[in-house]
């Protein structure tokens, strides 16, 4: 740990953060990996009271997202100060969104955790990883996105009966590549959170617990057959398919042309297909013509699994 310092104005750093898909399938709020796509963030101390907080986001995807204390990069890079015992400084972020907000790839983990690395970062690394995670989850609610995304790879988190934080890294076969179809329509996660009920019959609990085990030995092995019976969930999608436009079309499409599944990413409205290397960009195009015969524009980007997570760099002061 260096010491701690007080950030000059103008100071900054830079930190990249991927995109995350969470739940694939039947994983639910516990399942999540990095994708090779990332948000970039620099962050500057600038002049004025701690609750000035500017953001400018480069590209139009963003666009409606908004500076001010609220903004959920400032509220993560507060926390950062608080546990450090720091006063807070007034803040610039500059972010290049190439996770698309609202669309089920964990853009909201991606600002939290931009927040608390570099905060963190500017104030000398006062706090270690492990704690860095803990307020991610804190701020987030649930493990699903923000782990990965700090710590890249396949992650399954859960809370142990020790009350604390379990993450294990899962292994990724290098043969298993993702497909994600991003509409140009956005779903709030909150939406898709209220369209769950409160409670799950057992036989339905039972089937996901099967799934998950099947699927994350299919991810281990690339064996496909696993990884498409594990592709399986009842206890979200059932009840979010009908939120998404077009989304079950999609689904089909994906299978029909050699992808092992697709599910709902996050909370939707993106969708994962789980597919062979040499089936990718097959799949992908059979799910953007898809989601045009529902009247919904999309992209459907070949990604593979971002293993190093989240990093910082200084930017020398001119």
């Amino acid at each position: 740990m260096m010491g701690m310092v007080r950030p000059q104005i103008g100071q900054a750093v830079i930190v990249d953060v991927p995109a995350t898909t969470a739940n694939l399938g039947p994983g639910f709020d516990c399942l999540g990996a990095a994708l090779n796509l990332s948000n970039r963030f620099e962050l500057r101390r600038i002049d004025g009271t701690h609750e000035r907080f500017d953001l400018i986001v480069e590209g139009t995807e963003g666009a409606y997202l908004r500076g001010g204390p609220d903004n959920l990069v400032y509220r993560s890079a507060q926390r950062v100060w608080k546990e450090a015992g720091l006063e807070p400084v007034a803040l610039e972020a500059r972010v290049r969104l190439a996770v698309p907000p609202a669309r089920g790839l964990g853009s909201s983990a991606t600002a939290i955790i931009a927040g608390l690395i570099g905060a963190n970062a500017l104030v000398g690394e006062p706090l270690r990883k492990e704690k860095l995670l803990e307020l991610a989850i804190d701020i987030e609610g649930h493990p699903d996105n923000v782990v990965p995304s700090m710590l890249g790879g396949l992650c399954m988190t859960a809370k142990a009966a020790s009350h604390r934080w379990r993450v294990v890294r899962c292994d990724w076969d290098t043969d298993v590549t993702a497909v994600v179809a991003i509409p140009a329509i956005r779903l709030a996660t909150t939406e898709a959170r209220r369209a769950i009920p409160k409670l799950i019959p057992i036989a339905d609990v039972v089937v996901n617990l099967g799934a998950l085990t099947l699927l994350l030995q299919g991810l281990r092995t690339g064996n496909g057959d696993l990884i498409a019976d594990g592709l399986h969930d009842r206890l979200h999608e059932p009840y979010r398919w009908k939120l998404i436009q077009g989304g079950l079309k999609v689904q089909e499409a994906a299978r029909n042309s050699g992808a092992w599944g697709c599910v709902i990413s996050g909370a939707g409205p993106s969708l994962l297909a789980l597919c062979s290397v040499d089936r990718a960009e097959t799949v992908s195009r059979a799910m953007v013509k898809a989601w045009e015969t529902a009247g919904v524009a999309s992209r459907a980007p070949v990604l593979s699994l971002q293993t190093s997570g989240s990093y910082w760099q200084p930017v020398t002061l001119k």
